[in-house]
């Protein structure tokens, strides 16, 4: 599970050819931290969103335990299912994301990149609720796959625990993925990365 990236600069952010955000954010995220992300809502406009996702009705502190959503139970935990049902799908922009490693035999926070050093986007779903102040308040969750049998993936996390990890969408695909509408299509790009694209260090 992923619960704390390097969200994209905002000196690279425009690679990706969406703008740039009108606000300003933390260099590290952890979760009910904020970081941008782009949505299916409106694609073309960066958002300002918590690291864990909030229905209308959740508390906020929830937000800690909400940041991985996983794809086998998505369309079916109350958390998640309505964001699922009505393909409220984003696309979060990281520079690296950790995770543990207990391979020496404690554990040990691992960075995990691409080998280019190129920023990237990862699936992920989004919800939106109302502040007091009548404001939007946006929220995101990262979808997460089995990696039992990735040979990066399947390093990490405790000995005996389910392998997990992040899906990494290609540059060109966000749009397919923001405007996907059936569950067959959202499905099909619910896949492993290529490990070979990766690199993955002691942080």
């Amino acid at each position: 599970m992923c619960s704390n990236f390097i969200p994209v600069s905002l000196e690279r952010i425009s690679r990706f050819g969406r703008g740039m955000p009108t606000f300003h954010y933390a260099g590290t995220c952890y979760p009910a931290g904020a970081a941008p992300f782009v949505s299916s809502f409106d694609p073309s406009l960066w958002l300002e969103g918590t690291f864990g996702l909030l229905p209308h009705w959740a508390d906020p502190k929830l937000a800690r335990q909400t940041y991985n959503a996983r794809s086998e139970t998505v369309a079916t935990k109350p958390c998640y299912r309505t964001a699922w049902r009505q393909r409220q799908l984003a696309v979060i922009p990281v520079e690296a994301f950790y995770e543990p490693n207990y391979e020496s035999g404690k554990a040990e926070r691992w960075r995990i990149a691409r080998d280019d050093g190129e920023p990237f986007g990862l699936a992920g779903i989004w919800e939106r609720r109302q502040r007091e102040d009548g404001a939007s308040w946006w929220s995101f969750s990262m979808l997460t796959i089995n990696a039992d049998e990735h040979p990066l993936m399947r390093r990490f996390h405790k000995l005996g625990d389910e392998k997990r990890s992040v899906v990494i969408l290609d540059d060109e695909d966000w749009d397919d993925w923001l405007s996907a509408k059936s569950e067959a299509d959202i499905r099909s790009m619910l896949v492993p990365f290529r490990a070979e694209l990766m690199v993955a260090v002691p942080a």
